[in-house]
């Protein structure tokens, strides 16, 4: 590491630095974040000692007049980079030439940006190690920052390091987590001593400089400052009272005094320098053309040790600039923001301008302002969501009161919501005096603390959600109706999310104003209102047209469109139970969401999928889809551990008492759709078990008090366990009603469970009035055509259990074979104990393997394994997983080693699926 270690003062510190650079020369790379102020201006330091380890070094610096500008640090960074753009996919490519201003197109994520640069720094890092410096990474904006703490928690196998260097402000670690964090402490006490006294012409009293060493933390380059200034000398018993020691204002004071001895013509200059802080030379040569300010001025502050200027203009330590800054009166600040802005003008810097001119102005200017929100509509473009935000406000700010104030104010909370930005969004929000603006405005707040309620987790607010979209949607009406039909599919999504649980409103007036909704305004949105709303007034028969065509309607969207319907998707689609199409289209969207790098939408559509699996589908699937959700939360930054889908640990063995008691915190925040499913995964569970009575009480309250699409999906576990418990009268019921069901909707996957349900009863009847075979193997043959391999098994699983009751021993045995063929192929280990249990008596069955295959597999290797064998390329499960192809190729070869495979085509034959899985594009 060279001296860059040796500042940084601590062997851990060293150790650490020196590690990460040793790993990614040998192709492990990594990324560290160094938290703290004596971290900040290092940098410089570590790229000494990479440039020693034989790395190309790259370095980004924040900057405060950057911190508005989308992708401001990113279009630097693709400019360095920018011969190895060949090598990104197009859409990647496309994505990152937009953040960076290089091309038009569609509004990129920056979780695609992140992956761009990902790609980007791993085709440089094949030529050489490639460490890339972010110095003041506070001060980057929000978009850049973004997308370099994806680059940086995706590294792997690549040869690349990045390195952050950040002040510790509230929040800052949090918006990069997943980044290994170093916390600078500074010099220990007798070192910081040793080097005050070392840097002073004369040594510092002793009870000064223990002060300063503690008031400091040990920065070094405080230490040093502060040994150069006279009153240091002057204050000997400074410390000895147990007075604070106000060494950040003595230090920007001693900056302040350093400045004022320089010559009369140089202090403007740098004050000129602190107000820009972007560091562009042209743009402050121009700036101090039109103050009349000496040219030679900026070389000047470089002689008196203030400022350097190659490559950018940066001050000595950042209390310099806020030291200037601040030192100067407010009106000489606007004078020199203007100068900057009509420079930026003439240079073509439209952001940069009209960032000055809102600092230049005094209260109100409307001309301003409208600057401002057309910036604020470039930085939106460039799927700056951030920077709209933040550019919005100032806007907003400068906007006389009145309709057009309010509409900016609500837009940058909007914004910043969409962004991930809770805390501002609510700021915002909270600033709104809803019995003031417009009905327009008056809906959109409501609307957007509707949402913040959500990701707060207020019970109160998830509960009355569905209420609060119905009141925007009666703001808009008649004066906004893109608007008013949003509000009320979002109603409806909020619907599903509490279920029973709803605050506010009932579910026909939910159902009456979806109607009236789709007559505001033609098009798709109109026909999926009005499948909505007759799901929820009319009887099964009525609504099923409706419904069809809402699902037909969301099918024939564009992708980009049909990525945020997924909740109505899956509830359309399961209403008709078309568990096919519902695969099917969910697919479409994530993928379109994994191509678009919409992460967060992604997330949600994960979520969805995996549930929709385990009704009607595969519990591989389903696992699989969960895990994925846990991948994209750790590209997200988020702790992945934290990813609890109840329903999928029902079913994969958890302890039920641990299911139920997430079921139990679901119902206490107003989560009653996660709550339903939690319990009807137990009674899954309880009928593997055999547990007959225990699920027949767990479902009962789910098919009693019924819930739209959902509860139909449970007859056929509540048919199993009431016919098999005892309460022969209520399986019937239910029975006939899920055959009423598959007469309407003429789903083959519906069907196939309602023949099961009538065998199930027909079995049990006493009176054996009914034969019930031919049921059975209705059953089978109609779900062997439909992914749902589940149910298909369990058809096979009753239907043999059935068979040994009656001795038609051989018979069994078959399909209690094939229940077990498919238990195993989807993954459904909980069933097996109850099939190999009826299959152990019969004769001719020893022998049979009944164990599902288990492969010595991570479940990252898991997971790319599979999409390997589904013949995916290493980009295209690298885009899937948000990871580089290189991470891909690593982990691709330790799977062929533990499965002793050397090919795809052998890879697929050890994982193949039966045929009636189905397939996904994951």
């Amino acid at each position: 590491m060279g001296n860059a270690g040796a500042l940084l003062g601590r062997d851990e510190e060293q150790r650490q630095l020196a590690e990460l650079l040793a790993a990614a020369r040998n192709g492990r790379g990594g990324s560290l974040l160094i938290l703290g102020e004596p971290g900040i201006g290092k940098t410089s330091l570590l790229a000494e000692g990479a440039w020693q380890a034989g790395f190309a070094v790259i370095r980004l610096d924040g900057y405060e007049s950057e911190s508005a500008m989308p992708f401001a640090a990113v279009q630097r960074l693709v400019t360095v980079l920018e011969v190895h753009h060949s090598v990104l996919p197009e859409r990647q490519r496309q994505a990152v030439q937009v953040a960076s201003g290089a091309a038009d197109g569609p509004a990129p994520d920056r979780f695609l940006v992140g992956l761009g640069l990902l790609g980007l720094l791993t085709a440089a890092g094949a030529d050489q190690p490639v460490a890339c410096l972010i110095d003041d990474a506070h001060l980057i904006d929000s978009e850049s920052l973004d997308a370099l703490a994806f680059v940086a928690r995706r590294i792997a196998v690549e040869h690349v390091a990045v390195v952050f260097a950040a002040r510790d402000e509230e929040g800052f670690a949090d918006r990069i987590g997943g980044v290994a964090q170093l916390a600078l402490a500074g010099l220990d006490h007798d070192a910081a001593v040793r080097l005050l006294n070392r840097s002073a012409a004369r040594p510092v009293a002793p009870s000064a400089a223990a002060a300063i060493a503690r008031a400091t933390g040990g920065n070094p380059l405080a230490l040093i400052d502060l040994a150069g200034d006279v009153l240091v000398h002057e204050l000997p018993d400074l410390g000895l009272d147990g007075d604070p020691v106000p060494v950040g204002r003595h230090l920007e004071a001693h900056y302040v005094r350093r400045v004022r001895q320089t010559d009369a013509e140089v202090q403007p200059w740098v004050l000129l320098a602190a107000a820009d802080s972007t560091g562009n030379v042209d743009l402050l040569a121009a700036a101090a053309k039109d103050l009349g300010l000496r040219p030679d001025g900026d070389d000047r502050a470089e002689v008196d040790g203030l400022v350097e200027l190659e490559p950018v203009v940066r001050f000595r330590h950042p209390l310099v600039r806020s030291a200037v800054y601040n030192a100067a009166p407010g009106a000489e600040r606007r004078r020199v923001h203007g100068a900057l802005a009509r420079a930026a003008d003439k240079l073509g810097l439209a952001q940069t301008e009209a960032w000055h001119a809102a600092r230049a102005v005094l209260g109100t200017d409307p001309e301003v302002a409208d600057r401002l929100a057309n910036s604020a509509d470039l930085a939106a473009r460039r799927g700056g969501l951030a920077s709209q935000a933040t550019i919005l406000t100032r806007a907003a700010e400068l906007s006389p009161p009145g309709a057009v104030r309010d509409a900016r104010q609500i837009s940058a909370a909007e914004a910043a919501l969409a962004a991930g930005a809770i805390h501002i969004a609510q700021r915002l929000v909270d600033q709104i005096d809803v019995t003031v603006v417009d009905a327009v405005t008056r809906g959109r707040t409501v609307s957007l603390r509707s949402a913040l309620s959500l990701f707060a987790g207020d019970t109160d607010g998830v509960r009355g959600a569905t209420a609060a979209h119905l009141q925007a949607a009666d703001a808009f009406h008649e004066l906004d109706p893109a608007r008013e039909q949003q509000a009320l599919l979002r109603a409806f999504h909020s619907f599903c999310t509490a279920e029973r649980m709803i605050l506010g409103t009932t579910h026909g007036a939910l159902g009456r104003r979806l109607l009236a909704g789709a007559e505001a305004a033609d098009g798709p949105e109109s026909v999926m209102l009005r499948g909505l709303g007759t799901l929820i007034l009319e009887p099964y028969e009525a609504a099923v047209a409706p419904a069809r065509a809402a699902l037909d309607a969301i099918l024939a969207l564009p992708d980009h469109e049909l990525m945020q319907l997924g909740s109505v998707t899956a509830a359309l689609a399961t209403f008709l139970w078309d568990n096919d199409g519902r695969a099917a289209a969910l697919d479409r969207a994530a993928a379109a969401a994994r191509d678009a790098g919409a992460l967060q939408v992604l997330d949600t559509l994960l979520w969805v999928m995996a549930l929709s699996e385990l009704w009607g589908g595969s519990l591989r699937r389903a696992v699989m889809f969960d895990e994925l959700v846990r991948e994209v939360r750790r590209a997200m930054g988020y702790d992945a551990e934290n990813v609890l889908n109840a329903a999928v640990l029902a079913w994969t063995g958890s302890p039920t008492a641990v299911v139920i008691a997430i079921a139990d915190g679901a119902d206490a925040t107003g989560f009653g759709g996660v709550s339903s499913s939690a319990r009807a995964a137990v009674a899954v569970r309880d009928l593997a078990e055999s547990k007959y009575q225990e699920a027949y009480e767990r479902l009962t309250p789910l098919v009693v008090d019924q819930f739209l699409h959902t509860t139909p999906t449970y007859y056929p576990d509540f048919v199993e366990a009431a016919a098999r418990s005892g309460h022969h009268g209520d399986a019937v019921r239910v029975a006939t009603l899920l055959a009423q069901l598959a007469d309407a909707n003429g789903s083959p996957w519906c069907h196939g469970l309602a023949q099961r349900a009538l065998a199930l009863v027909g079995a049990e009847d006493a009176a054996g009035a009914a034969d019930p075979e031919p049921h059975y193997q209705a059953s089978i043959d109609a779900l062997s055509g439909t992914a749902a391999v589940m149910d298909l098994a369990r058809s096979h699983l009753v239907y043999g259990e059935w068979l040994r009751r009656i001795r038609r021993r051989r018979e069994a045995g078959e399909q209690l074979r094939l229940a077990l063929r498919h238990f195993r192929h989807s993954g459904t280990a909980l069933f097996v104990a109850r099939a190999t249990t009826e299959l152990a008596p019969l004769s001719g069955s020893g022998g049979v393997d009944t164990t599902p295959r288990q492969f010595d597999l991570t479940t990252q290797e898991h997971t790319i394994a599979q999409l390997a064998a589904a013949a995916r390329t290493n980009h295209e499960i690298a885009a899937n997983l948000f990871i580089s192809p290189n991470t891909v190729d690593y982990h691709l070869r330790k799977v062929f080693q533990k499965l002793g495979v050397s090919s795809r085509r052998q890879l697929a034959d050890r994982l193949k699926p039966p045929a009636d899985e189905g397939t996904t594009t994951w």
